[in-house]
């Protein structure tokens, strides 16, 4: 049988294709080697993030003492419980949301290894040990990523963590190095420091979160300190062993000075790569980048005109929702000509920890590199009256404004909830709006998503003279 169109993987992307190309009757079929759903429901995003959502709440009841008055506890972590809990959401998001979703839209789901053959065509070693041929007009690579590992001596031999496995632990350990401090790095470091162990954070540049203002690096290494997270910024992991079953960690910091870390846990979040093994790219001719990423053009097509790539395996910004857009995407384009392209001028990104990281649009930096003449406001917190009462004035919010025009061309933000007010400032972002306008839009008393208003406001006024409920 031929098919409209054949997909590899069966993640984010792969599924808003799949579903995109049969609301237009067309007929899909989707291979997946691994576990359906890809990495955001087993691996990634909703794992991740139940998780920290119970080390939150144990976190809430252990800090209850900043309110006058509570006083709260929580007991040791039943770590195998826990897990077992997220493992059953995620079982049931997956049947709700991926394999009974194909089944309602009407597309088979084949276990098996795909390989690119002449044809082009796709060959399906099947799990009865058998192959399937797959022929389509269109094909999909939406194979994802997965962690990657810098080399490091000993580090084969000592049983790593990834960011996947750690999520399988059934013991709490006393002790975990967590070597990377981005955005995967730094929710597993807070998570597992929540839950109860001592966590030290090696990240190889300057600072932690190196990608994100200077002014929330730096606000955020005082909030991890505040818990007892230990970070060491500007050091490279040269060495690891295991010694009285514990990791022995060798580290040079960018002054030479050496050091050792011991922990009974070594987590390595350095990074993800995209996933293109085993798929005979060559037999039909479709590059693979520098980075081991599929080569696009702008429009999602490989140099195969029938070929195409979406989600991480591009090499494009490794978010679930970059994932969904490319699938939509590369539809439109196999089947209508659309000549679509992704556009990430605005593009938020949320790191979840506790202040959340936020931003969309460009940093300081990144904006005078493009020739802006800018002007730039940080508001602490502390002038936030939603930070006031909840007795958290920990964060920030940073705007990047064009000086002339007062056009905002960034946000930045280290709060509780920074995830809900950068949705507003993309608004704003797509809207080419000033921070004079930004100030004096309506904005709902006592919500975080004041400060995005508050912050516009000092670019024109002393927002410290303002009375805690003045526009």
């Amino acid at each position: 049988m031929a098919f409209d169109l054949a997909i590899i993987g069966s993640g984010g992307g792969a599924f808003a294709a799949a579903i995109a190309a049969r609301r237009e009757d067309r007929a899909v079929v989707m291979i997946e080697r691994g576990t359906v759903g890809g990495t955001c429901v087993n691996t990634g995003c909703v794992p991740s993030k139940a998780l920290l959502a119970a080390a939150e709440a144990r976190h809430v009841a252990l800090s209850a003492e900043r309110f006058p008055g509570l006083r709260a506890s929580a007991d040791e972590v039943a770590l195998a419980e826990l897990i077992e809990g997220k493992a059953d959401l995620v079982a049931g998001m997956q049947q709700d949301k991926y394999i009974g979703l194909a089944a309602e839209y009407g597309w088979e789901i084949i276990t098996g290894q795909a390989r690119f053959i002449d044809g082009p065509a796709l060959e399906v070693s099947v799990a009865d040990g058998g192959t399937r041929r797959i022929e389509a007009e269109h094909y999909l690579i939406a194979t994802g990523s997965a962690p990657w590992t810098p080399p490091v001596d000993g580090l084969a031999e000592v049983g790593y963590l990834t960011s996947t496995t750690a999520m399988e632990l059934k013991t709490l350990p006393e002790s975990m190095l967590v070597v990377g401090g981005n955005y995967v790095g730094l929710e597993q470091a807070q998570l597992f420091s929540r839950l109860g162990a001592r966590i030290d954070v090696v990240e190889m540049e300057d600072r932690l979160a190196p990608a994100e203002e200077p002014e929330i690096s730096h606000a955020l290494v005082h909030v991890f300190a505040g818990t007892g997270i230990c970070v060491h910024a500007g050091t490279v992991l040269t060495r690891v062993r295991l010694e009285n079953g514990q990791v022995v960690a060798d580290l040079r910091d960018s002054h030479g000075h050496t050091r050792q870390l011991r922990a009974d846990e070594l987590l390595m979040a350095t990074g993800r790569k995209p996933v293109t093994d085993g798929l005979g790219l060559d037999a039909v001719g479709v590059t693979i980048g520098e980075r081991g990423q599929i080569v696009t053009d702008e429009q999602l097509r490989t140099d195969t005109p029938s070929i195409w790539a979406a989600g991480d395996v591009t090499g494009h910004p490794q978010f679930v929702y970059v994932a969904g857009a490319h699938g939509a995407i590369v539809v439109d384009n196999a089947f209508h000509q659309a000549g679509r392209t992704p556009d990430y001028h605005h593009l938020p990104r949320v790191t979840f920890t506790n202040p959340q990281i936020a931003a969309a649009g460009l940093t300081d930096a990144e904006a005078q590199a493009q020739g802006y003449d800018v002007e730039c406001r940080v508001l602490p917190l502390e002038h936030v009256p939603r930070a006031l009462v909840d007795r958290d004035t920990r964060g920030l919010v940073k705007l990047v404004a064009e000086r002339d025009t007062g056009r905002l061309l960034g946000a930045h933000v280290l709060a509780d909830g920074a995830g809900d007010v950068i949705a507003a400032a993309v608004y704003a972002l797509h809207n080419q709006m000033s921070v004079d306008e930004i100030g004096e839009l309506w904005c709902p008393y006592l919500t975080m998503a004041e400060a995005l208003k508050l912050a516009a406001q000092t670019f024109t006024r002393d927002v410290a003279k303002l009375s805690c409920c003045a526009a």
